[in-house]
């Protein structure tokens, strides 16, 4: 291992083929590749393309024949329904092989499609496993999501099979999923041949004859199967993100180097090593449960805890910590929202106090940018380094971070640290000329990007280079707003498009004025994130109502609180929506939403000399001021 991350770093852009090419002999080839890099159809790159590989054999089948078949590789812990299972090695892979065949009895095959709409529960992660025995494409879609949002990733994944559950658990109710995915199925134009539905027993689905099967009685009549080796540049996996149009986009992720990327990354950004317990708290549905639940854990050969609970509720704030000392937990990954909510019920860290946590080390925290008030707090009740780090549903691994594995640096509470090696990060302004130091600007990065991000989107190569390559060239466009110190550490500011962060969940408000523009009585509208202290962000909606409506305004907004959560689901937190005379806008007509999400959140702003009318300002602010 390089002496630090100084010199890691450093080798990784300098000599960057030679770099991932040392980084691909941590894994398992059929055939080793030859060629690191290929640039040829530039902008899109292709890693280790003459590579030939299968994730599931690299997730399972080398440790079990490395002699580790009895070592723990799953840890179901599930407070919502007080059961716990341990799945070594050796049992997820009999499950694996077994389910694998299972899916090839109904026709599934190398380049298929599967869509998985499930809870967090063992059988989830033998499902994409699965899968990705088979070479077949799996894409995961979020339990909270409502039948529209599924629906339309049904018709651009069209996927020959679907996977479910008949019910999510929350904290205190149950999500039954069956209506939601026949809903799903009767608006979308691809209908998938069979859907396989789990029977969860606190509350059972009833089966459409013909379309749905029992999943026992399916994996019963299952036979095991080998892994079918596949290219490093085919799928794995597509998982659609927050567009900014309101339509998803199906970030595409391949197997070798998503393989390579994931493996390097716990040694090294997070410090873990073989044989010990890991846990990300976070949902199978989002890339955090792809990167750091399923496959990066499995890839080095740690245990990885899957949870299916909250961190307050199920049934107090002392959950996260009695499940690291029942399974000594090295290292924990979860999202600011999580800590807030622990502090919040537990500020003086009483149930930290009444576990064992000595085999707990470091605290990692993504998926929001983390307030430094909630490190502190953390770093005082834990007395364990707490790591901020910043990546995407594009990249998926780490951009920046602490990297605990090669000796970590100073923390500077407020930002993530440094690029990780292979990240060429820049901060500049509109035109893509670089910005000083400290000086705020568009965060992008330099292309190539390393193994393990997006190669393009799913069936969209326009697309891709639309969202992401078009605005500064050369760059990849996070869409993130933020600047780079004089120290050559990063600050992540916010976002740069209509995308919110709501605990962690990238939601587009775009999507949520198409719901409320769909109502009736709305003549336009407009929904802003708002600051949160426990999700960070919040939507609120506004919406200017057609002459002559004639209706309560209170009607109206309950009725357009209950649409945005029926058309996109509870995950958008939709709670807040009002009426208002008129919206304030340019003299073009463009909505000055980012004005509204500075008075919203008390921030100084400066009146638009392109304002059509001030006066606007001061009606949004009373309203504002009445949430």
């Amino acid at each position: 291992m390089p002496a630090n991350y100084a010199e890691e770093y450093a080798r990784s852009l300098e000599d960057r083929e030679g770099f991932w090419a040392d980084a691909a002999r941590a894994v398992d080839w059929f055939e080793a590749p030859q060629q690191v890099l290929d640039a040829s159809g530039a902008p899109f790159y292709r890693w280790y393309p003459d590579g030939v590989t299968n994730s599931c054999h690299n997730a399972l089948d080398r440790h079990v024949a490395a002699g580790r078949g009895a070592d723990a590789a799953l840890i179901y812990e599930s407070p919502a329904t007080d059961h716990r299972r341990v799945l070594s090695f050796g049992e997820l892979l009999d499950e694996v092989t077994r389910f694998a065949g299972a899916l090839r009895g109904l026709g599934v095959e190398r380049g298929d499609r599967v869509l998985i709409y499930m809870p967090m529960i063992p059988e989830t992660a033998v499902a994409m496993l699965a899968c990705a025995r088979l070479g077949a494409i799996h894409s995961v879609v979020f339990g909270g999501f409502a039948a529209k949002e599924l629906a339309t990733r049904i018709d651009d994944a069209k996927p020959k099979v679907v996977l479910s559950a008949s019910c999510g658990i929350e904290v205190d109710r149950i999500v039954p999923y069956k209506p939601l995915l026949d809903g799903a199925i009767e608006i979308a134009d691809a209908k998938p041949e069979r859907c396989v539905v789990l029977q969860r027993p606190q509350h059972p689905a009833e089966l459409i004859p013909g379309r749905d099967l029992d999943w026992e009685e399916v994996r019963a009549a299952g036979s095991p199967v080998d892994c079918v080796p596949v290219a490093s540049t085919d799928p794995l996996y597509v998982l659609y993100t927050s567009g900014t149009t309101g339509v998803p986009k199906g970030v595409v992720r391949d197997n070798g180097g998503h393989l390579v990327a994931l493996t390097w990354s716990l040694r090294h950004i997070y410090g873990v090593e073989p044989g010990e317990v890991w846990w990300a708290a976070s949902d199978i549905g989002w890339v955090v449960g792809h990167s750091y639940i399923v496959y990066g854990p499995l890839f080095l050969g740690c245990a990885s805890i899957l949870f299916e609970g909250k961190p307050v509720g199920t049934p107090d704030a002392g959950v996260y910590w009695r499940t690291i000392e029942r399974n000594k937990v090295a290292a924990l990954f979860t999202a600011p929202t999580a800590i807030r909510a622990i502090k919040r019920e537990d500020p003086s860290g009483e149930f930290v106090k009444q576990s064992d946590l000595t085999a707990f080390r470091t605290l990692f925290l993504a998926g929001e940018r983390a307030d430094p008030d909630t490190i502190q707090w953390a770093e005082g009740i834990l007395g364990v380094p707490v790591i901020d780090h910043w990546w995407q549903t594009e990249t998926g691994w780490p951009v920046a971070a602490n990297c605990m594995g090669l000796g970590p640096l100073p923390v500077k509470r407020g930002s993530p640290t440094k690029p990780v090696p292979g990240y060429s990060v820049r901060v500049v302004d509109e035109g893509g000329d670089p910005v000083p130091a400290g000086t705020s600007g568009n965060i992008v990065l330099d292309l190539p990007l390393p193994p393990g991000c997006l190669p393009t989107l799913w069936n969209n190569d326009e697309g891709y280079v639309r969202s992401y390559l078009e605005q500064f060239p050369g760059c990849y466009a996070t869409g993130d707003a933020g600047h780079i110190d004089e120290d050559g550490y990063l600050y992540v500011m916010g976002r740069t498009d209509d995308i919110i962060n709501v605990a962690g969940h990238r939601l587009s408000t775009g999507a949520m004025e198409e719901v409320l523009s769909g109502h009736p009585d709305v003549a336009e509208c407009a929904v802003i994130g708002v600051a949160d202290s426990l999700k960070g962000q919040v939507p609120v909606g506004f919406a200017v109502l057609k002459a002559g409506a004639g209706r309560a305004h209170t009607e109206v907004e309950a009725e357009l609180v209950q649409k945005v959560r029926s058309e996109i689901g509870p995950v958008a937190a939709f709670k807040q929506a009002r009426v208002v005379a008129r919206l304030p806008k340019t003299r073009s007509g463009k909505v000055l939403r980012g004005t509204m999400r500075k008075m919203a959140d008390g921030e100084r702003f400066s009146v638009p000399a392109t304002i059509d009318d001030p006066a606007i300002l001061d009606e949004i602010q009373e309203v504002l001021d009445q949430l």
